[in-house]
């Protein structure tokens, strides 16, 4: 339509994320995402609705970005768990070194900022949280864990996931962050020697 500005839903989207991710909700105003997406207010609010909503739907492009590597990673599960779990790691150890994104998970910090935020947004968070959980769990059931002993791990790497994301913020040495990893991983290799 002429005399009607044309934008890219995905760039702009993808600016708003970054943005949330780098300064956190709280932190980052109307004219933050503005300028992070080149869209004045009212375009914002007639694309993404409310801050709220454009938040939600930036989590979740957030969630299906990295959920789908984290799926990729653990496919392998079933004939090779430490592999696939080491892969699951390296997908975070990844984004925490790529220069082009911030520190840190977008789903780490929204679940540290939980009492603060609104109760749809916390509940995503919990969502995306208990996602990661449960393709962890289905992933070392595959490897014929105990489904004690899956759901266990599951929570453990879960946490360890989500701490690699907080550290990484402090500005933790990748050694640092891969000694976290290792340590996890020594304790899944016993676990699963000891019911082969």
């Amino acid at each position: 339509m002429a005399g009607k500005k044309q934008f890219d839903m995905d760039v702009a989207l993808d600016a708003a994320m970054v943005q949330f991710w780098r300064a956190g909700y709280a932190d980052t105003s109307l004219d933050d995402l503005s300028r992070a997406t080149g869209l004045n207010r009212s375009s914002l609010y007639s694309s993404f609705g409310d801050k709220d909503s454009l938040y939600l739907r930036c989590l979740d492009r957030y969630a299906a970005r990295y959920g789908g590597r984290y799926d990729q990673a653990l496919s392998c599960a079933s004939e090779e768990p430490l592999q696939a779990v080491r892969a699951f790691f390296e997908v975070t150890l990844r984004r925490i070194a790529d220069p082009d994104v911030p520190d840190g998970c977008l789903i780490a910090q929204t679940a540290m900022a939980a009492p603060v935020l609104g109760p749809a947004i916390a509940a995503r968070a919990v969502e995306a949280l208990g996602l990661q959980r449960a393709r962890l769990r289905t992933a070392l059931e595959a490897a014929q864990l105990t489904e004690d002993d899956a759901d266990d791990f599951a929570v453990h790497l879960t946490g360890v996931n989500q701490a690699l994301a907080v550290m990484s913020r402090t500005r933790a040495s990748r050694q640092q962050l891969r000694t976290v990893v290792d340590i996890s991983m020594s304790a899944l290799a016993h676990t699963l020697h000891a019911r082969s």
